[in-house]
């Protein structure tokens, strides 16, 4: 068994698609017209295109506002992403305008941050031990 997909609930799929894909790196996998306005819309790596698949999944259903103010209002990320160094990745996603609410912080052979996606979401990076 493996994870093969899972969802991040973003309020602008339009605007989560840009942010993802302009600003993360991340690349298309699918983006497929849903009804009249949303989408089936997953990203992956550029370094794993048959890696776990990202759904930008739209933010309509009434659970998703609590739960997701309830995480913000406590500081906990929704979601992690590893990348190879954290420290790097800070200084590049700064410069790209990207809003952190937690700079790089070294927790024994892990590094984090958090940054808000735009989407209405905390995402942690990691560089995993070595």
């Amino acid at each position: 068994m493996k994870i093969h997909l899972t969802s991040i609930c973003v309020d602008d799929q339009a605007e989560a698609h840009r942010f993802y894909t302009e600003i993360l790196g991340f690349v298309t996998k699918h983006d497929v017209p849903v009804g009249e306005v949303d989408r089936w819309l997953t990203v992956v790596s550029p370094e794993e295109s048959g890696g776990t698949e990202l759904l930008l999944e739209p933010s309509g259903h009434p659970a998703v506002k609590p739960y997701r103010d309830a995480l913000r209002a406590d500081g906990i990320p929704l979601a992690q992403f590893a990348v190879d160094d954290v420290k790097a990745e800070y200084e590049r996603l700064s410069g790209l305008g990207v809003h952190f609410t937690q700079e790089p912080v070294e927790m024994g052979p892990v590094t984090t941050a958090v940054f808000d996606d735009t989407c209405g979401n905390l995402i942690q990076i990691a560089t995993e031990p070595q």
